[in-house]
């Protein structure tokens, strides 16, 4: 397979990725979302590196993970956070930072 095939890939699943972070009412799909978005992203840096022959693209996809990683632990301990506070974890129903 050659590197548009890889593009194409990375294409729809951030396209995929947008969609449920624009259509998800739910903070915990909003998450997957953005993974989906993350992941899109690490698909286009293996295939450049691949492509071009240098590994520094996976090198920074191994960081880009770890630090995806974090930001999901990050935003799940928020989800839960809130969900403690308000009992619901819609997006549309958190107003913790309105005055």
């Amino acid at each position: 397979m050659g590197l548009q095939a890889y593009l194409i890939l990375a294409a729809v699943v951030f396209g995929i990725g947008l969609f449920g972070v624009v259509t998800r009412r739910n903070t915990i799909g909003i998450l997957l979302g953005i993974e989906l978005m993350l992941n899109a992203v690490n698909i286009n840096l293996v295939a450049f590196a691949r492509y071009h022959g240098d590994v520094s693209g996976m090198v920074f996809t191994v960081f880009t993970i770890c630090i995806t990683v974090a930001e999901v632990a990050l935003g799940l301990a928020l989800v839960i956070l809130i969900y403690r506070i308000r009992r619901t974890a819609v997006a549309d129903h958190l107003d913790l930072l309105k005055g």
